[in-house]
């Protein structure tokens, strides 16, 4: 009965946040899944509209409202435009919230959230395990720069391609760190992020060389847990919690002036989730106060060190003719947090490189964390919009602030055998610094 009741109010609650809707419809305009399948079911305005009786259509058929709530790729590109003002991810993080509860979560995803990512030593232990059997399973594609591919699990996941993986993770390379403020008088706590620590680190490593040329101090915490948002992003909210105050444990505790990372994705949720979430006042206040200072890394050189200041040039001379490469604004960096110029600012220090705008440069990629996963034929039709936009633009590489854009987009490339490298923005700018730091 309390749960009944707990379930009751939590409708209530969201009821209450839907009203604000006018189903005017601007919503389908910039919707990239109503775009592919023209069904009012799957834009936000019949999202709310599902919502709005939700007790009824949960007790009536719980699955399809899942199913419905699932078809969403959490971009905000609804929230941005809807004139209204209606937070409509914050409504669907709850509706997916209530769902789960209901329910029950996926098997595969509780398994993942509470048995793996709860648990970062594990995690890490089954990465560490799984990275040499990537030797044997996985193929790097000749014709598609960086990627690699399965013949022997191509009858499941037919023809998808992934980065290659590393030879280590970055914290079995690196382990803990612990570097002292130099010229810059700055230290910074930098959060890796699974993707950065397990996948892209070459990401990671490009972020120290940055810190180091900068005189910037860096502080990276052994055994730190997933910000928490694929569990979030499911409904999973006990899971979310659980790793959210593990590294508010571990981090709270650290001295430092900035949080920053290279991911979108965990950017927004340390800054605007983590807070909102926490259940005990202590959490709460550490995280508010790590909020205010969580930055991404390209906020925290342009807006902070101010590295496109007249003080900071000249970097590496360019010796060759320059690269042409776009960018790609990530839903959670551009959408929810504001950053757009100063990535592109970033871009333009590289002496090297020849700038050029995409056209539609912040639609989503249609990568959507799982959605990615559970919906891949969807997923593919949406990114494929993004691989054309990027070919148009006749460049060489294609840079984000996002790991899981940056994965997304290697795939859509590469299912088409584009020649057109992914790198994160750091990484170019790192490639324009001397090895030695500045004098």
């Amino acid at each position: 009965m309390k749960d009944l009741k707990k379930l009751a109010d939590s409708i209530k609650s969201l009821d209450d946040k839907i009203v604000g809707c006018m189903r005017c419809g601007t919503c389908q305009s910039v919707c990239p899944v109503f775009a592919e399948t023209l069904s009012e079911a799957d834009v936000a305005r019949g999202k709310l509209a599902l919502l709005s009786n939700l007790a009824a259509e949960t007790l009536s058929d719980a699955g399809g409202v899942r199913e419905r709530l699932d078809r969403c790729l959490l971009c905000g590109s609804c929230q941005t435009a809807c004139p209204s003002g209606v937070k409509i991810t914050d409504i669907f993080f709850e509706a997916r919230e209530i769902n789960a509860k209901y329910l029950g979560l996926n098997p595969v995803k509780k398994l993942v959230f509470k048995a793996i990512l709860t648990h970062p030593k594990l995690f890490g232990a089954a990465v560490k395990f799984s990275l040499p059997l990537g030797r044997i399973f996985l193929r790097p594609d000749k014709n598609a720069p960086q990627t690699a591919y399965s013949p022997l699990l191509k009858p499941a996941v037919g023809n998808r391609h992934i980065p290659v993986p590393p030879a280590n993770t970055f914290s079995q390379e690196f382990g803990e760190i612990d570097i002292p403020a130099g010229k810059s008088a700055i230290k910074v706590l930098f959060f890796p992020g699974c993707m950065g620590d397990k996948l892209y680190t070459s990401t990671t490593k490009a972020c120290l060389k940055i810190f180091d040329f900068h005189g910037v101090g860096v502080r990276i915490p052994k055994d730190l847990a997933c910000c928490g948002i694929p569990a979030l992003a499911s409904g999973d909210s006990d899971s979310f919690e659980k790793m959210a105050a593990y590294n508010l444990e571990k981090i709270g505790a650290e001295d430092f002036d900035y949080l920053v990372t290279a991911c979108a994705s965990c950017t927004e949720t340390i800054r605007d989730f983590w807070g909102k979430r926490a259940k005990s006042q202590k959490h709460k206040e550490i995280a508010e106060k790590i909020s205010r200072k969580t930055l991404d890394i390209s906020q925290f050189l342009i807006d902070i060190l101010k590295v496109d200041s007249a003080r900071h040039a000249p970097l590496k001379p360019s010796g060759t003719a320059k690269e042409r490469i776009t960018y790609h604004d990530s839903c959670h960096l551009k959408k929810f947090l504001g950053v757009s110029e100063q990535p592109r600012k970033l871009l333009r220090l590289n002496p090297a490189v020849e700038f050029v705008e995409m056209a539609e440069s912040d639609r989503c990629c249609g990568c959507g964390g799982s959605f990615t996963l559970t919906h891949y034929e969807l997923s593919r039709k949406i990114g494929k919009r993004k691989r054309d936009n990027i070919i148009a633009a006749n460049v060489s590489t294609v840079s984000a602030g996002c790991p899981a854009c940056m994965m997304q987009i290697s795939n859509m490339l590469a299912l088409n055998n584009d020649p057109v490298k992914v790198k994160h923005v750091a990484e170019i700018y790192a490639d324009s610094l001397p090895d030695k730091p500045r004098a």
